[in-house]
């Protein structure tokens, strides 16, 4: 179990490497994402995938833009990061 649940987060890490350069590079292609970040190309383009199938970036000739859905994606999350922080010092605490 703990292992497919450090895969997802793996995963997800990624997905949002990929967001954060789409979103301070754009327009950005695949080779040079990979070459900044150090993933395989298909790790990449997979990524774009489904980020392309959340509705955050779409692909242009030039490279992989934002929408306008990143920019609330982006603070939801944020949001939802703080959230998880505050319920984990709560757990501390209270050990």
């Amino acid at each position: 179990m703990i292992d497919s649940i450090e895969y997802e987060v793996e995963m997800i890490n990624r997905h949002l490497d990929i967001l954060r350069m789409v979103v301070n590079n754009e327009p950005i292609g695949i080779v040079k994402m990979s070459n900044e970040l150090d993933y395989a190309h298909h790790q990449v383009r997979y990524s774009l995938r489904i980020l392309e199938e959340d509705n955050l970036i779409r692909p242009t000739n030039q490279g992989a833009v934002t929408t306008d859905r990143t920019g609330p994606f982006i603070e939801d999350l944020d949001e939802q990061i703080d959230d998880i922080r505050a319920r984990l010092d709560a757990l501390r605490g209270s050990n």
